[in-house]
């Protein structure tokens, strides 16, 4: 099984470059963030058209997030239960028998900010989410953008990067929290990159993609079943290339199933 992740930051301006990445990896599942459209505009023709299946829960503007899939996905959840959140950030589904939840952390603003705090807070109810998630299934996937980049090796200036938003000591924590739950970074068990393959973000401004100065902050986190068969974990980063590129680039995990 074949499962991805990718920020598009809006699927509106994004979506040939997606079907044009699909055509070439057919994976069997993609999760989406930033979608940036309400339910009633959402491309579900055009993607079934290239043979995906998708749900999808949405916003105008910001947020939005999506499932795709080879198969029907079943049994869908948008949002994190109980948690009353205007934000679109959460989706899970059943995808060929693995429980697949896609997520769109939130960025955090500054860090004496209202939206830092959210940050925490929001991380917080993920965790005890996933807990509960993982207690009912045990082939599960939790993948997006976590914005966060766990380590001072995913950045491209620890010096400078260190202590800032997205490598805050309490953001590496949340995120820590999660794989302390049983998840596996599946990006840690191939972690041998160099050059822009280490990263799978690039800030449009300053002239970051021509520089390399990028983070990981896009993740595909695995249950202890799946990380056991987990043959591979990759950015696609040619895409970062492309003429009206999002700052965001695939992730890929290869699971033998």
């Amino acid at each position: 099984m074949q499962i991805a992740t990718w920020n598009v930051n809006s699927l509106n301006v994004r979506l040939p470059h997606v079907l044009a990445w699909l055509e070439t990896n057919p994976v069997d599942a993609l999760a989406l963030q930033e979608t940036k459209l309400t339910d009633e505009k959402f491309p579900v023709d055009a993607l079934a058209e290239t043979g995906y299946r998708s749900v999808f829960s949405g916003q105008p503007t910001y947020n939005g997030v999506a499932l795709l899939a080879r198969t029907e996905p079943a049994d869908p959840v948008a949002g994190i239960p109980g948690f009353e959140d205007p934000q679109k950030r959460v989706l899970a589904a059943t995808i060929d028998g693995v429980r697949v939840i896609g997520v769109y952390c939130p960025n955090g603003g500054d860090l004496d900010t209202d939206k830092y705090a959210y940050k925490l807070d929001w991380f917080a109810r993920l965790h005890d989410y996933l807990a509960d998630e993982l207690a009912r299934h045990e082939r599960l996937i939790v993948l997006g953008d976590y914005n966060v980049a766990p380590r001072p090796e995913d950045t491209c200036d620890p010096e400078k990067w260190e202590g800032r938003i997205l490598c805050s000591p309490p953001e590496r924590a949340a995120l820590q929290s999660l794989l302390d739950l049983g998840l596996t970074d599946t990006w840690r068990l191939f972690d041998d990159r160099e050059g822009r393959r280490r990263f799978t973000w690039w800030d449009y401004r300053n002239g970051s993609w021509a520089r390399n100065a990028g983070l990981r902050i896009d993740h595909i986190l695995a249950s202890e079943p799946l990380a056991r068969v987990c043959g591979e974990c990759t950015a696609h980063v040619g895409e970062r290339g492309r003429k009206r590129p999002s700052d965001h680039v695939p992730v890929i995990a290869d699971f033998a199933l």
